[in-house]
């Protein structure tokens, strides 16, 4: 599967001036399919350009979940970009999955390693 990187989107909005909302609806239906994938790396490049298109103001809530499993990734790289997306994406009212992310932060802390243990006090501060 061909993915575009969070630079091919960036740089694709700003070339499509008529047709912004087209071209990031079709974004959109790619990043469903490509969040939809078991290997993380297509996950988490997902994730960075849907936390990219939340910023222009469109909803990632349907995305919870695949936030919830890059968050639990073993690559650092992985889980910062999970992290950064739950933080950003994930409303603490209506949400389903904050158990999880709380549960998830939890384990981090009471982590072996010294990365694992960082990670999940830099994110809850």
């Amino acid at each position: 599967m061909f993915e575009k990187t969070l630079s091919d989107l960036v740089s694709g909005i700003r070339s499509s001036r008529r047709n912004t909302a087209l071209y990031i609806s079709q974004n959109i239906a790619e990043i469903k399919t490509e969040l939809q994938s078991p290997d993380f790396f297509v996950k988490s490049n997902a994730l960075q350009k849907l936390t990219f298109l939340q910023m222009m103001g469109y909803t990632m809530s349907w995305a919870a979940f695949s936030a919830v499993e890059v968050m639990s990734s073993p690559r650092f790289a992985h889980k910062r970009i999970g992290y950064l997306a739950a933080c950003q994406g994930l409303d603490p009212d209506n949400s389903p999955v904050v158990l999880l992310t709380t549960n998830l932060l939890k384990k981090e802390l009471r982590g072996a390693t010294v990365g694992g243990s960082g990670e999940g006090m830099y994110n809850a501060g």
